[in-house]
């Protein structure tokens, strides 16, 4: 696995929670991969993980693509998140990927998905 900034990063409760790990990521391209566990603690009244945990998903996500890009510089908070749900999402497995679209001084544009784990 290739090294990043999070090596030596503490994972704090959040991601814990979320059973974030690394997967793989390409630092020079701004890209991280992450996988997740959708518990069943995290389903809605229909069986599918909750919008709100896979946003949380999502946001924990993106924050580490930032983070790996900047070499442990940078540390991001969320300003304005968009998500549009295209499929329910279910229990098991999820995996995250995100990458930086433009980093600025201040400021970082990141795309991010979500999907079960194949």
């Amino acid at each position: 696995m290739v090294k990043t900034a999070l090596d030596n990063f503490p994972r704090p409760p959040c991601a814990e929670l979320l059973g974030w790990r690394l997967l793989d990521a390409r630092p020079e391209d701004g890209w991280i991969k992450l996988g997740f566990e959708g518990k069943p603690e995290f389903c809605n009244p229909a069986g599918f993980i909750q919008g709100g945990m896979l946003s949380a998903m999502l946001d924990d996500t993106m924050g580490p693509a930032v983070l790996v890009m900047s070499e442990g510089r940078l540390y991001t908070t969320t300003i304005s998140m968009t998500v549009n749900f295209l499929s329910p999402a279910k229990p098991g497995p999820i995996i995250g990927e995100a990458t930086v679209t433009q980093l600025g001084k201040t400021i970082a544009f990141v795309e991010a998905s979500t999907r079960n784990q194949s």
